[in-house]
């Protein structure tokens, strides 16, 4: 599920953890998607994008169950690694109180994990 590497940044929220992963995204075609290093000639060129994951303290993510993924629509992308970072908890905290459309923590509260 996670890749062990990522810059995870955690935040608690009412009960629950919100997994965040701010992460460079590059231009189309480039390789080495998630791991290039920042444009410093340009920084304006830099975009960034997240991916996370929503679960009770302690739990193992890696367990079928045990968390609720989320990522950053498609072409989805941010000026700064901190905005990529807010927009990343913003959504894990919809996911929290059930405002979020599509995505919800009622299997991780009902099947007592």
């Amino acid at each position: 599920m996670a890749d062990e590497t990522a810059p995870w940044e955690t935040v608690d929220y009412e009960g629950f953890e919100i997994h965040v992963a701010p992460l460079q995204k590059n231009a189309a075609g480039e390789t080495n998607e998630f791991n290039a290093p920042p444009n410093t000639a340009n920084p304006a060129k830099n975009r960034y994008t997240y991916v996370g994951y929503v679960c009770h303290p302690g739990a193992d993510p890696s367990i079928p169950g045990h968390a609720v993924s989320f990522h950053a629509d498609g072409e989805e992308s941010f000026a700064s690694r901190d905005d990529a970072l807010y927009e990343g908890v913003h959504v894990g905290r919809s996911i929290v109180e059930g405002t979020h459309p599509d995505l919800t923590v009622l299997p991780l509260v009902t099947g007592g994990v």
